[in-house]
């Protein structure tokens, strides 16, 4: 198989893509669900997809399953993502290299979360501490990669400050990630704010905004909080008008999100990234609600 396209090279074209992300299922079973999944979104044509790697082994190992079978099943141009989290550099190095060596071009490279039940951050023996470090690593080793960054709207629960926040971002296009996706938001003047943040510092990659359709307010609650994200007034009241009624909650989430995408798109956004947690359901309603 032909090594993929660079996404720089689709952000080129100055149209809106839109992405899907995928997150590695635990088991058979659910890699069985998943492509299901990946075959009702096939109609909706995602421009890339990406995939998501775990902080323990058996998800890292089925990120690569996951997006071999995205790549070779459907056609998917596949972004895996690439963490620092629990490898060593030379680890870190084999992974990049078999990754190249399998035709991908495109990594979202991240630091990575800690494992469940760590209280903060610690690098492997030998390893890397910051997402430009993994971003300088891979460009130098295959120059041909195209990297995506993560930015934070809200800015990442662990920094202190949101300027030392937009400068950790700066210096991660600075090592030579090409475009950033951001973590997901419910206001867009939350995202614009940023963006201004973004050029006045210098940052002029395409800003993806990421973004996830509500399924239930205390899932979101629970992102939310992970994340540093806000829930607006305004969402959270229209959740709990909709109650315990799971088909008007995720109409609900539908419709907030289809108003954000609109609104985005006409402000001139590079185009969306959608969190849909492996459900292809909300995804097919946005894509059919775009085109009525």
């Amino acid at each position: 198989m032909a090594p993929d396209r660079p996404l720089s090279d689709l952000f080129s074209l100055r149209r809106p893509l839109r992405s899907i992300e995928f997150f590695p299922p635990k088991d058979d079973s659910g890699v069985e669900a998943l492509r299901q999944t990946a075959a009702a979104l096939r109609s909706v044509s995602p421009d890339f997809v990406s995939v998501t790697y775990g902080a323990g082994g058996s998800t890292r190992q089925r990120t690569a399953q996951v997006s071999g079978l995205l790549r070779a099943e459907f056609g998917f141009t596949v972004m895996p993502h690439l963490t620092c989290v629990g490898h060593s550099r030379d680890e870190l190095i084999e992974i990049s290299d078999r990754i190249h060596g399998d035709g991908f071009r495109n990594i979202m490279a991240l630091r990575g979360d800690p494992p469940k039940g760590s209280s903060g951050f610690t690098p492997a023996a030998g390893g890397l501490r910051h997402a430009n470090e993994l971003v300088s690593l891979l460009k130098a080793r295959h120059a041909d990669f195209c990297l995506g960054a993560a930015g934070y709207p809200e800015k990442h629960p662990e920094a202190p400050t949101a300027e030392e926040d937009l400068g950790n971002l700066k210096r991660k296009v600075g090592a030579g990630a090409a475009f950033v996706t951001t973590q997901l938001f419910f206001d867009n003047d939350v995202f614009y704010r940023f963006v201004d943040r973004c050029r006045a510092a210098g940052i002029t990659v395409p800003i993806v905004p990421g973004l996830m359709p509500v399924l239930s307010l205390k899932q979101v609650q629970k992102f939310t909080l992970m994340c540093g994200a806000s829930l607006p007034p305004r969402l959270v009241r229209r959740l709990e008008a909709a109650g315990d009624a799971p088909d008007i909650v995720e109409a609900v989430g539908i419709d907030w999100a289809l108003t954000q995408i609109r609104d985005l798109l006409a402000q001139g956004a590079p185009g969306y990234h959608l969190y849909i947690l492996n459900r292809a359901k909300s995804a097919l309603a946005l894509a059919a609600g775009l085109v009525a």
